[in-house]
């Protein structure tokens, strides 16, 4: 647990819920935190006691509230710790983030769950040969790639489209969000008589700060033969092995 530094804000049905500037960031068994509002911050006309709970081995017995805001009603959607062990948390509200119509840090939305302040995301252009195979038939052979150094996560090797066989790449509907990257667009591979499902993403628009990545390909690790310099790579074992 540590204070945020960052103007966090969090709304249900287009109506601010909380607002403050004295964030705590609490790890809860995940890599990344969760954010506690100070309840001074917490619009606490907007939530009921849901008349629900839990208790936790770290924080104790939760109160549980329903959160009203623009003619929506998000159950069990915020929670307090009022006997806390951690006496910092006894004033303070968490709500789930899953449950919130939208979130701000600072003036920027933030999507997925909270940024932690120890990820970091580099990217950079290389001159490495890339090469990625699958049941033998090759994909993808670019020297211009560009590397993305994500804290916990393997290296992401992201080429050209035009360094893909495109002809073996089928549409997929699967779309995932990144907090630190954006929206990624999937593709599936046919190749050697199979499919190989949603191992190709692209950011076509990315976040800002990862913009060096836009519309370029990358495949997963953890799925694919992946040749840097002509010396296969080990298969990473990730949360997406």
């Amino acid at each position: 647990m540590e204070d945020g530094a960052k103007r966090v804000r969090t709304y249900l049905g287009g109506q601010l819920v909380a607002d403050t500037v004295r964030p705590k960031l609490v790890w809860e068994g995940r890599p990344y935190p969760a954010y506690y509002f100070p309840g001074g911050d917490v619009r606490m006309e907007l939530l009921a006691p849901s008349g629900r709970g839990d208790t936790s081995a770290e924080l104790g017995e939760a109160t549980c509230f329903d959160v009203a805001g623009g003619g929506q009603v998000a159950e069990g959607a915020a929670r307090s710790y009022p006997e806390s062990p951690v006496e910092e948390l006894r004033d303070m509200i968490r709500f789930d983030w899953g449950a919130m119509d939208a979130w701000f840090e600072e003036d920027e939305e933030v999507y997925v769950h909270p940024r932690s302040p120890y990820v970091r995301v580099d990217i950079l252009a290389s001159s490495r040969r890339v090469e990625v195979e699958l049941d033998g038939v090759k994909v993808a052979d670019s020297s211009r790639p560009r590397l993305l150094f994500e804290t916990g996560l393997p290296t992401r090797y992201y080429v050209p489209q035009v360094d893909l066989r495109m002809d073996l790449l089928l549409p997929s509907s699967t779309s995932t969000r990144c907090p630190y990257k954006g929206t990624a667009r999937y593709w599936s591979v046919g190749a050697g008589g199979s499919v190989f499902e949603d191992v190709v993403w692209t950011y076509p628009t990315p976040a800002p700060e990862s913009v060096k990545i836009a519309g370029l390909a990358c495949f997963l690790n953890e799925k694919v033969d992946l040749y840097v310099d002509g010396v296969l790579q080990e298969r990473p074992q990730s949360p997406f092995s």
